[in-house]
């Protein structure tokens, strides 16, 4: 059974921090798998910080999974990154979901130019940080640098590890480093296409494929057909997606549609959704899809 989970806006015009408790209290009493949130340091809009506000959610809740959708790790000291997820870990009994990405150009430049971080160096950083992560959470002396060991306590459990991005460089870091290859905006036949060479990545390099979770967004009513507003659809176009995909990838219609949808993502080989919602009313949102989640489950 595919599992569904859903994001929060990471922009504060979206999501106020006072109204941050009261949903994710809503989505866990709707049984959603996991509360995800974006991660950046400077965006076009103001943003909340990503592990913050997922210590807010851990504190409000006790099923519901805590997610980064996705941590852009290079941006981090990894020392401070594993310090920050082992508390996360300890405050919400080990419910984190590490998304990882490297960051794509969509935010631009500025925040990686003020840091002095190389951004064509970002990918080898992200592999470096992934590969002492799992030391440094499990509370053993690891190189943080160059014969400078570092032990970090209390421990924690590794989060699952969910790598962000839908390039073949991102499918490798998954099959490599990974639990998870955690794509966005895919239709079914790209996701098709997609999960066959995630599978030959991983034959080749002598591993079982890694899970895939996918993110997409949410739009529905139990009346006529929205339509997307036009700002989202320039969001999308702006993310990278051609027009005609900015219009057909979100899902958009009732839950019986957003049922048949979600069925051709889980037929595709998607093990998760992550799904964000489009415009207002995000719980209301919250349970239509609940109500779809229900319908694909009789599927």
């Amino acid at each position: 059974m595919t599992k569904l989970s859903i994001s929060l806006m990471l922009t504060s015009a979206r999501t106020r921090p006072d109204e941050m408790a009261d949903y994710a209290r809503h989505a866990e009493s709707l049984g959603f798998d996991a509360l995800f949130v974006g991660d950046h340091l400077a965006t076009v809009a103001p943003t909340l910080e990503s592990t913050l506000m997922l210590a807010t959610v851990a504190a409000v809740t006790e099923r519901l999974r805590v997610g980064f959708g996705v941590m852009i790790l290079a941006l981090r000291q990894p020392a401070w990154v594993a310090k920050q997820i082992a508390t996360l870990q300890q405050l919400s009994g080990s419910r984190v979901i590490l998304g990882v990405g490297t960051g794509g150009d969509v935010h631009g430049t500025a925040a990686w130019e003020a840091l002095g971080i190389p951004w064509a160096e970002r990918g080898r950083m992200t592999d470096a940080a992934l590969d002492i992560l799992p030391g440094l959470l499990a509370g053993v002396p690891t190189e943080v640098a160059p014969g400078k060991p570092l032990t970090l306590a209390p421990a924690a459990e590794l989060p699952p590890i969910w790598i962000g991005g839908a390039s073949r460089a991102a499918m490798r870091r998954a099959v490599q480093r990974g639990d998870a290859w955690f794509p966005s905006m895919l239709t079914p036949p790209q996701l098709v296409a997609a999960e066959a060479k995630l599978s030959e990545l991983a034959r080749q390099a002598g591993r079982l494929r890694p899970a895939i979770a996918l993110g997409g967004s949410v739009l529905l009513d139990t009346g006529p057909t929205p339509s997307v507003p036009a700002e989202v659809m320039a969001g999308l176009v702006h993310y990278g997606l051609t027009l005609e995909d900015a219009a057909t990838v979100p899902i958009v219609g009732t839950p019986a549609h957003a049922a048949e949808q979600f069925a051709l993502y889980r037929d595709a080989g998607a093990d998760h959704l992550v799904l964000g919602i489009v415009g207002d009313h995000w719980k209301r949102q919250c349970d239509l899809i609940a109500e779809a989640r229900e319908l694909l489950n009789r599927s």
